[in-house]
């Protein structure tokens, strides 16, 4: 059975889990952190950090993405238990949506009640400017595919309220970092396709016209199954460039990662001044 067709039912999140929690010992996260293409440098941050290599964890892929080291990383930030993800699955690479998904779903079992997404983005509304940072309001899922496709997991809604899937008392202690840390903060709605190649200039003149601000290939897989759990979310987008058609500039990874670099350490500030408002 290849990736596109695995998915991950409960003997695989609980499997995962088990071998997650035989590593963790005695501690017990409340937050869980997925970084993306560039933000690797945020798990450095953590305390008495216990790295646990994703392939020690059954039914983990090998991330295929530039920029995702494949790793947990538990301990503390702020004096809160953490549990980070360095290296998430992108339906990009021919994983099913449940298997994009299964990192939240373990962090569920574990006892996670917060997760912080975040990702690489190219910028839409034409004020921004590039590298910034995007505490995300909304999403629109234009992946077409959802983690909650198929049989209901355990613990999870059939049907999920989305009205409010980024938490608005977590966005509100965003922007009190932000304001006290000095640290240009946008506002908007993120729009997930599924990739890998980046968007044509039709394409995003389309998604303006949705309500897009910024333009990714994950982050909602996730969100979606936190949410089906009842787990609080917070996201952060780096843009790292603009999007197709808004600068003469050809896309490249190699600019998102070194843009997203550059972002990481104001982004560690606003994880942590969240963190510690808990």
């Amino acid at each position: 059975m290849n990736h596109r067709e695995q998915g991950a039912g409960s003997s695989s999140i609980g499997a995962a889990a088990d071998a997650v929690a035989r590593r963790l010992g005695a501690l017990e996260p409340r937050v869980a952190i997925v970084l993306g293409s560039g933000l690797g440098s945020v798990a450095d941050a953590v305390q008495s950090a216990i790295r646990i290599p994703q392939s020690a964890i059954p039914g983990f892929p090998k991330p295929a993405a530039p920029g995702h080291k494949g790793e947990l990383v538990a301990g503390t930030l702020e004096g809160v238990p953490v549990l980070v993800q360095s290296g998430r699955f992108h339906l990009y690479e021919g994983h099913a949506p449940q298997l994009a998904a299964l990192p939240a779903r373990v962090f569920a079992r574990l006892g996670v009640r917060t997760l912080i997404v975040t990702n690489a983005a190219g910028g839409i509304r034409l004020t921004f400017r590039p590298p910034t940072l995007m505490l995300i309001a909304d999403h629109i899922n234009l992946m077409f595919r959802n983690p909650l496709e198929g049989a209901l997991e355990e613990g999870e809604q059939r049907f999920p309220d989305m009205s409010d899937p980024y938490d608005r008392e977590l966005r509100a202690l965003a922007r009190e970092v932000a304001l006290q840390q000095q640290i240009g903060l946008e506002e908007g709605v993120y729009a997930a396709l599924l990739g890998p190649s980046y968007e044509t200039p039709a394409e995003i003149r389309m998604l303006a016209r949705l309500g897009a601000d910024a333009v990714g290939m994950s982050t909602v897989p996730e969100v979606i199954a936190a949410r089906a759990r009842g787990i609080r979310c917070l996201g952060f987008s780096s843009i790292t460039n603009v999007a197709a058609g808004l600068s003469a500039a050809p896309l490249s990874h190699e600019e998102v990662l070194a843009a997203g670099a550059r972002l990481a350490g104001q982004l560690a500030t606003l994880i942590r001044g969240v963190l510690a408002r808990l």
